[in-house]
């Protein structure tokens, strides 16, 4: 599964779950032009792609919790530990901050 994610709208990197976890990876063009920043400190810009067994913290700490996360994923019809599925379906539109993971494709 693959996500676009964007930084004030400008697609920044992908975020691709595969079976050994996660990788972010970030645009050439985005890393090219100097006025882009990082998305985050956790991810300085590098053409080196950036790998976990889990969903990224940066990435997590966009999620919903609680009782508000349990509202939504009983909504959407998403597995509650489905972080990457949660993180597309519900930081495409309006998240805290500069970022937002969409769906590629």
């Amino acid at each position: 599964m693959k996500a676009i994610v964007y930084y004030n709208e400008i697609p920044a990197g992908e975020l691709i779950k595969n079976p050994g976890g996660y990788v972010f990876r970030y645009f050439e063009d985005y890393l090219v032009c100097s006025a882009n920043p990082a998305i985050s400190l956790s991810f300085p810009k590098q053409t080196e792609p950036f790998t976990s067994e889990y969903l990224f913290p940066f990435f997590f700490g966009l999620l919903s919790e609680g009782e508000n996360k349990d509202i939504v994923c009983s909504r959407l019809k998403i597995d509650k530990n489905d972080y990457f599925q949660l993180l597309i379906q519900t930081a495409a539109v309006e998240t805290v901050g500069a970022i937002t993971v969409r769906a590629a494709g």
